[in-house]
């Protein structure tokens, strides 16, 4: 048993960490699976189709924000947000990498 990750995990696990905490949350993943393909929608398209507050809805979006699963940019008085797969892709394939040298 590796004693090194019992209090803290690796820095190179914090980024993957934070992508998994935001898909961990069902309500987080059902704003993702509103986006087709190369489509943007405003933080208020969002808002208006979830069965959540404003404000939780926000927190909500300020995660996958945060985790950059969601990438945003503010034209005029809209904030336009896009799914960044490559964030969730760098994830999975920092656990995979991770899980071909330290476990195989």
């Amino acid at each position: 048993m590796s004693k090194a990750y019992g209090k803290a995990l690796p820095r190179r696990w914090q980024g993957m960490a934070k992508v998994f905490t935001a898909l961990g949350d069902e309500h987080r993943q059902r704003m993702l699976l509103m986006f087709e393909a190369d489509e943007e929608l405003t933080i208020k398209d969002i808002v208006d189709r979830v069965p959540l507050s404003r404000t939780a809805a926000a927190h909500h979006l300020n995660v996958l924000r945060s985790a950059r699963v969601l990438l945003a940019e503010k034209r005029g008085k809209e904030v336009f947000l896009r799914p960044n797969p490559e964030a969730v892709l760098g994830a999975l394939d920092g656990v995979r990498d991770y899980i071909e040298e330290e476990l195989k």
